[in-house]
């Protein structure tokens, strides 16, 4: 592990970059890859960290043993309290822990190569443009998603899945997006608005007319069809989705 010591960006689109990259490998721990993650957390071990990489990636282990680190130490002891209380509350404890990890990382990289007021400002804005794990983990982040069924897009045809949102519907079903203004002027850029306030569950990036998303029928999150590995051909025969997430919560005893 190297926690990125040996990766140093320097101009604010790089150090924004890493955080991008960290953040997405933090949240596929606590969403996609949650029931890995619950596993590697054994209050048995050691205090353990949660570490995000620029690669999106993630790991599980012990913290640094220099002194100081490299880079700022995520929280640390995570596993500790993984039987001790309600796991959503345990996720969402690391989750806002892993936000406080993330700007720390960031911040550093912006001191370490002196950014002025305007860069810390420029980078402050460009990463709270995105959600925080917190609001992905705990579903904050998908609120505008109820809306997005009415919703049409004459930019895309693709198909996507829509669920509980039609009275017409018990379970999933396909649905291509069709304009609702004949004339279709200034309908793109106002349906893209509405639409990028959409967030995957899995990256937490924002969504995108060109690409192919699926809900869950549990929990209503919203996710990248290649981020659950879900093509479109397959969620047609898909009568109730499940999450990984949520999957993994029924299948543990």
């Amino acid at each position: 592990m190297d926690g990125g010591a040996h990766y140093n960006p320097r101009t604010v689109e790089e150090v924004f970059r890493d955080f991008k990259g960290r953040r997405a490998g933090m949240i596929k721990a606590l969403t996609t890859d949650v029931e890995e993650f619950y596993q590697k957390c054994d209050p048995e071990k050691e205090n353990l960290c949660l570490y995000g990489f620029p690669n999106e990636l993630w790991e599980v282990n012990l913290p640094a043993e220099e002194v100081p680190p490299e880079l700022p130490e995520p929280a640390l002891g995570i596993n500790f309290a993984r039987d001790g209380m309600q796991e959503k509350d345990w996720l969402s404890l690391v989750a806002v822990h892993s936000d406080a990890w993330l700007l720390a990382v960031a911040f550093y990289f912006g001191a370490r190569f002196g950014f002025d007021k305007a860069d810390r400002k420029r980078l402050f804005i460009m990463i709270n443009d995105l959600p925080t794990i917190f609001e992905v983990v705990t579903g904050m982040a998908k609120t505008p998603v109820k809306e997005k069924s009415s919703v049409s897009n004459h930019s895309s045809n693709k198909s996507k899945l829509n669920s509980k949102r039609g009275s017409e519907s018990q379970g999933k079903y396909s649905k291509s997006m069709q304009p609702k203004d004949e004339d279709g002027e200034g309908l793109e850029e106002e349906d893209d608005e509405e639409h990028g306030e959409t967030l995957c569950g899995a990256c937490g990036e924002n969504y995108a007319s060109d690409e192919f998303w699926i809900c869950c029928d549990i929990c209503e999150k919203w996710f990248h069809g290649k981020c659950v590995k879900i093509t479109p051909a397959r969620a047609e025969h898909i009568k109730q989705y499940k999450c990984p997430s949520c999957s993994n919560k029924r299948a543990r005893p």
